[in-house]
């Protein structure tokens, strides 16, 4: 395992990808904040609390999607049948610019699932991605991201793992050998 960002840096990579967003979407009167399910969800809820600590009184949409049943790998047998996660988006997305927040980005494809889930909400003004680690030259699909917290060369075997507290006990994003 080789650390990739500590702590301390992951908290000043989330402080600035959320600096970023305030610079490019004002006081996000018409853009809203989705994290995808499972993981994306830990970033997303970092950037969203700094967010609101930057506009007090202000009200940033916010919402969680699960993509489960529109990934190309879905599974339909009864032995690897997957747990769907809630998708938590109470308002419309018609018309607003969406910041899609994920935190590896790899071959792309989970990110065509997240915009294939998206529209089932509205048809959004644009889109753009929010990822905290970019892997370079793995794409399967034309997807780049719009933010990024750091750009990492990888090999297929390697993994990027982006570790969150509490569930996995610290903060820090590691680069895993096969």
């Amino acid at each position: 395992m080789k650390p990739l960002l500590s702590h301390q840096q992951l908290s000043i990579t989330i402080e600035r990808l959320a600096c970023q967003l305030l610079e490019n979407h004002g006081d996000f009167s018409d853009s809203v904040l989705i994290g995808m399910q499972p993981r994306g969800i830990f970033l997303s809820d970092r950037i969203h609390e700094r967010l609101v600590r930057a506009l007090p009184g202000k009200s940033i949409a916010y919402g969680k999607l699960d993509i489960t049943f529109y990934r190309d790998d879905f599974k339909t047998s009864a032995e690897d049948l997957p747990v769907a996660n809630e998708t938590a988006i109470p308002f419309s997305l018609a018309d607003k610019k969406i910041i899609l927040v994920d935190d590896v980005l790899f071959t792309g494809r989970t990110i065509r699932a997240g915009l294939d889930a998206l529209l089932d909400f509205g048809r959004p003004a644009d889109v753009e991605l929010l990822v905290l680690v970019d892997r370079r030259f793995s794409r399967e699909l034309p997807i780049q991201p719009d933010y990024v917290g750091m750009s990492v060369d990888t090999v297929a075997e390697q993994m990027v793992k982006v570790v969150w507290s509490p569930k996995d006990q610290k903060n820090e994003v590691i680069l895993i050998e096969a």
